[in-house]
């Protein structure tokens, strides 16, 4: 009888390990369970971001105090803030524009805002937030470059950085250029310094932030394409992608995008904005 009752209690004992098993604390589960990743967030008590820390006025990490500044961390910062009830739980990760996507699939951050272009063959992978700034691709070359447009560009070294939509968007307009591909827009903006290529091309507002860093240089050929900015999601966190949206236009209609854009870019926003990205073929216009 005693051997049955104890038996019996092992039995119940082993049950119950098997069920806390199940049911346990690791983030995936809780996650699993509660189909919400933004409530796994709000139990971590952390928000981790991916951003730049090579960009200048988005994201960049400054050698004097080792803060990383710009206008895409403030609105890490503000979303952490409107989250977690303070910008101070947030986690910063460096990404570029070769790891950003692999580390949002990885599960090693929750997001990207990193001045990333909404395009359609990566809206296969990832899910992107609304339009949150408006770009256009042009050229960085020193003040006495003969480059004064794209096709100037023909038979010429051109900088950009791996991963990024830059090198190809150039190629279609004119096929003749010589792209360098770098690790970074820092690695690629050392080179144009250095007299290693003739031209960097990015988006115009990165190329912005370098003219700033060094009066050396200046921006010419316009805008030849349109780069409509949005925050990445993992397809799998639709819900974070409907918060995330949320909060663009949240900040947006109180005023709070406003005063960030113009601490950044010195000037207001643009009054329209699109919601959605419409992509266009690069052009020489």
């Amino acid at each position: 009888m005693r051997l049955k009752k104890w038996f019996a209690a092992a039995l119940a004992l082993v049950t119950a390990f098997g069920l806390t098993a199940c049911t346990g604390g690791d983030e995936s589960t809780k996650e699993a369970a509660s189909g919400s990743y933004v409530e796994t967030i709000k139990q971590r008590g952390k928000l981790v971001a991916g951003v730049k820390y090579d960009t200048f006025l988005f994201g960049y990490k400054d050698p004097q105090d080792g803060q990383v500044k710009g206008f895409e961390i403030d609105l890490m910062k503000e979303l952490a803030k409107r989250m977690l009830g303070d910008e101070n739980k947030l986690e910063l990760k460096e990404v570029n524009s070769k790891t950003r996507m692999k580390m949002l699939q990885g599960g090693d951050i929750d997001l990207i805002c990193a001045t990333m272009t909404i395009t359609d063959q990566r809206k296969q992978e990832i899910d992107f937030s609304r339009v949150y700034f408006m770009a256009g691709q042009s050229l960085l070359v020193p003040v006495n470059s003969p480059i004064q447009s794209v096709k100037d560009t023909a038979g010429k070294k051109v900088a950009t950085a791996k991963g990024a939509t830059s090198g190809k968007n150039l190629e279609a307009v004119e096929p003749n250029a010589k792209i360098e591909l770098f690790d970074n827009y820092a690695d690629a903006f050392t080179a144009l310094r250095a007299g290693r290529v003739d031209a960097l091309t990015t988006d115009d507002s990165i190329l912005m932030g370098m003219q700033q860093q060094d009066p050396n240089f200046k921006i010419v050929g316009g805008q030849f394409t349109q780069e409509p900015y949005g925050i990445g999601v993992d397809k799998r966190n639709k819900d974070l992608l409907e918060y995330v949206n949320k909060f663009l236009d949240e900040i947006m209609q109180d005023g709070t995008y406003d005063n960030l854009y113009k601490k950044w870019f010195k000037k207001d926003p643009p009054k329209d904005l699109p919601r959605e990205a419409v992509q266009e073929s690069p052009t020489t216009k």
